[in-house]
């Protein structure tokens, strides 16, 4: 739930002042709606309905009410343990809002600078399910090239954004993920074993370093660096090439570049949450 939780600590000041107002009119469905939609999204773990009624102090029938249409409709899911966690239409609203937001530009200008001192195409990548999804990007102008476009799922396990993300999970989290990942072959160097992913998170996870030595594609090298909102991985900043243009050890040299980028990218961070 990354992406929407960094979506609604984003923008949820402004909603939370046009609400104030009018706090509380118990029998507005609008408000209990977004109030719903808000909680879940912020969440750290799918959470129970009875949880949810509790916290925003709405009747259970109420609640369930208002759940059943919102899964109806494609905004919420329900997980094997009952629990409400995001579905993918209000993944995509979180995207969008995220995509088109004030700091577009600024952004994109990061991103241009770093494929200029690179060399190589670059660009942000959001942890969603079990994928990364390419939310940002620049291409490079080299006529070979890797043309992986803005909104590409990615897999988790084979990616150096994925294998970031990985590292950052709480032991039991990883595990249980690791057990259930589809570890398909997609290159020659693919790991398909848990316990050797696992074995080979653990530098990534000390230098905060994501690695793909041609192991989600043949002919490609990747590595990727953090972007952090309080603290917490809100994205990866990855740069990737081809192997006849830049070896894997050619590719690792390029980290600086991507640390003083993702600097850059979390300083903006910084002063969305500085807005009143």
């Amino acid at each position: 739930m990354t992406l929407l939780t960094g979506v609604f600590n984003n923008i949820s000041n402004g909603l939370q002042v046009s609400m104030s107002n009018t706090r509380r009119e118990k029998g507005s469905s609008i408000l209990r709606v977004l109030d719903i939609i808000e909680t879940i999204a912020r969440a750290e773990h799918p959470m129970p309905a009875a949880e949810l009624a509790f916290r925003l102090d709405i009747p259970k029938a109420t609640v369930h009410r208002l759940i059943q249409t919102l899964e109806r409709e494609g905004f919420l899911q329900i997980n094997m343990r009952g629990h409400l966690m995001p579905a993918q239409r209000l993944q995509d609203i979180a995207f969008g809002v995220l995509y088109s937001g004030r700091f577009k530009a600024q952004r994109q200008a990061i991103l241009q600078g770093l494929a200029e001192q690179s060399g190589e195409t670059c660009g942000i990548a959001i942890p969603d399910g079990v994928n990364m999804v390419y939310y940002d990007r620049v291409q490079s102008n080299w006529p070979l090239q890797i043309y992986l476009p803005t909104g590409s799922h990615v897999p988790l396990w084979c990616t150096s954004s994925g294998k970031l993300y990985l590292s950052q999970l709480p032991e039991a989290d990883l595990e249980r993920i690791l057990r259930n990942l589809p570890l398909q072959q997609r290159a020659r160097n693919t790991l398909t074993d848990p316990d050797a992913l696992k074995q080979a998170l653990i530098p990534i996870r000390e230098n905060q370093l994501g690695t793909d030595n041609e192991e989600f594609i043949d002919g490609m090298v990747a590595c990727s660096v953090p972007i952090r909102q309080h603290g917490r991985l809100l994205a990866c900043l990855f740069c990737h090439a081809p192997v006849l243009r830049q070896s894997f050890d050619d590719m690792m040299g390029l980290e600086p570049l991507l640390r003083e980028a993702a600097s850059e990218l979390e300083a903006m961070l910084a002063l969305v949450d500085e807005e009143p």
